[in-house]
């Protein structure tokens, strides 16, 4: 079996909701960056075997088979095939793993895996919600709330107990939105996010900056923000911020990289997707992490960075002490907190970040972890060549 290789991780920059995206609808979002990967990889359009897209609120604008919209609106040919999937808030992640399983097996030698949301044009949960005003029921049946005491599951709880579970105090959790907000601004000022970012014309010129990052950040302004609960420690400033983007990854395989004359970035060295608690939901990422480890037979002091998405501050920090990893490696440009969560880019958005921080240090092996609506989590491990 062949090995995978990325060729090129890409990304916009991160648009708050209602913010500077808010004009690009997302299929035109999403068909930028499939022409930004294959321009700077040089290679001929024609050559794409698949397009694998994530996307998470598939209805609106994003509706009606995003994947193949955003192929239509890009200067790939329509002769190019899409796909669409949704694995919740780790979609193209498993959009990227999709696409290194097909070059792998060989039945496809070239691949892009992509994703997409505009969290400003088509809101997060419309899906439900528009379901539930046209009284066309739950996603949950009686069934499955039998199943597991409840009548409907919550990221919002799950993380609560997430929290609950480590004895995190709301001080610990802003904390860490405050190191992301530090961190993602000194990346920001230093152009650690020049190679990933695919700018985007705007009203105002062009949109190459992540626009949720506070400069000014403070301690004292994260811990004013209202909590989601009483007597919970969740606020809006520790937890992910609603973001509009887009990302994708051009995955290949050996065969590719010779006939296309192509210099890889990585090798994708572990593929692991696991379930778990679909209540709790968010700490799925511990058992997957586990797994991958075990598979790939490295150990988490093998890794030199790790990318393990900020939904809420208490699903990295449960992660840090659970798998027993160096705080340091964590997030080093900033996450979510501050860079943005666009749900269904997140995935590749992720792999691009951490892709260009190893290059950017010399570094060898990475690791992304994504916890998942559903209690899911993909983890993925990537060699630097």
């Amino acid at each position: 079996m062949s090995d995978a290789y990325i060729v090129q991780a890409l990304r916009t920059a991160g648009g708050k909701r209602n913010g500077k995206l808010a004009s690009w609808h997302p299929a035109d979002m999403a068909g930028e960056i499939l022409n930004a990967l294959v321009d700077r990889s040089g290679i001929d359009p024609a050559a794409i075997e698949d397009v694998i897209l994530g996307c998470v609120s598939q209805v609106g604008e994003q509706s009606f088979h995003i994947a193949r919209n955003a192929v239509l609106a890009s200067r790939l040919l329509d002769s190019v095939p899409a796909v669409t999937i949704d694995r919740q808030c780790g979609s193209s992640q498993q959009a990227l793993q999709f696409a290194a399983q097909a070059v792998m097996s060989g039945t496809q030698d070239m691949v892009i895996a992509a994703g997409v949301e505009s969290m400003t044009r088509v809101p997060m949960g419309s899906p439900v919600s528009l379901a539930q005003k046209a009284g066309l029921g739950s996603p949950w049946s009686e069934r499955i709330r039998k199943r597991y005491g409840v009548d409907e599951f919550s990221q919002f709880t799950g993380a609560q107990m997430v929290a609950e579970k480590y004895k995190f105090t709301r001080r610990q959790l802003d904390e860490f939105a405050l190191l992301s907000h530090q961190r993602a601004a000194a990346a920001t000022l230093a152009g650690a996010f020049k190679k990933e970012i695919v700018p985007l014309q705007v009203a105002d010129g062009w949109h190459d900056t992540d626009e949720g990052i506070r400069y000014d950040a403070n301690l004292e302004s994260i811990g004013a923000v209202k909590l989601l609960k009483e007597g919970g420690v969740l606020s809006a400033a520790n937890a992910s911020q609603m973001c509009d983007g887009a990302s994708g990854v051009l995955v290949v395989n050996e065969r590719a990289l010779k006939t296309h004359n192509l210099e890889p970035l990585a090798r994708i060295h572990n593929l692991t997707v696991t379930g778990g608690d679909p209540v709790i939901m968010l700490e799925e990422p511990i058992p997957g992490t586990r797994k991958a480890l075990q598979k790939s037979g490295l150990s988490i002091d093998d890794i030199d960075l790790y990318e393990v998405n900020e939904a809420f501050a208490p699903i990295p920090l449960a992660w840090l002490q659970a798998v027993g990893a160096n705080p340091d490696k964590l997030n080093v440009n900033g996450g979510a907190i501050a860079l943005g969560h666009p749900l269904g880019a997140s995935g590749c958005k992720l792999m691009a970040t951490l892709l260009n921080a190893l290059i950017a240090r010399g570094k060898r092996y990475g690791l992304q972890a994504m916890c998942e609506g559903g209690g899911l989590a993909n983890v993925t491990i990537v060699e630097v060549l």
